[in-house]
């Protein structure tokens, strides 16, 4: 069951989902959804370092990767075919028995950049800013300012709490991450 704007007020009201900073309701709520903001930090690759990145060594991203923080009026540039890291300026807390569904939003889609690749699904029990593949799919280079909402998020009710919600998960890399 997807929660409702209503259930979605709720929820924020007694403190079942935290969202840091306050989200501006009358803005950032939509039917079934909450929109999120662009963060000011973008971890940038270095693809001339590196020929070839190995899926079985996580440790290569961080040896090719710098992380870029701009001023909130300062755009960042997403150029035809970069692949960039970034993060949400909300920092969220789900509970462990909601998980969430994280989409790009259609006004940004339009100029041809991608939000996730891959990791669409917030998983009950997540503590951290989310953060965002972002892809600049069409021709033109696209500006993105800190601050815009950029991605919504929906909450779907499970049928009982997770046993292991995220933050208990012993594999779990990104409990309380606030940086790409």
């Amino acid at each position: 069951m997807v929660l409702s704007d209503r259930d979605i007020k709720i929820a924020l009201e007694s403190g079942k989902i935290k969202i840091t900073p306050k989200p501006n309701l009358p803005e950032q709520l939509g039917s079934c959804l909450i929109d999120l903001r662009l963060g000011n930090q973008f971890r940038i690759y270095n693809q001339s370092s590196v020929a070839v990145l190995d899926a079985r060594d996580s440790s290569q991203v961080d040896k090719i990767t710098r992380v870029l923080s701009i001023q909130n009026d300062e755009p960042f540039v997403l150029h035809p075919g970069e692949f960039v890291l970034a993060v949400t300026e909300e920092y969220i807390e789900m509970p462990d028995d909601l998980t969430g569904r994280l989409e790009g939003r259609s006004s940004i889609g339009r100029l041809g950049v991608v939000v996730h690749s891959t990791a669409a699904n917030i998983e009950c029990g997540f503590r951290g800013t989310i953060v965002l593949e972002l892809a600049n799919m069409g021709r033109i280079p696209v500006k993105l300012y800190p601050g815009m909402r950029i991605c919504s998020i929906s909450f779907e009710q499970l049928t009982s709490p997770a046993d292991v919600p995220y933050y208990k998960k012993k594999s779990a890399r990104y409990v309380n991450q606030k940086t790409p």
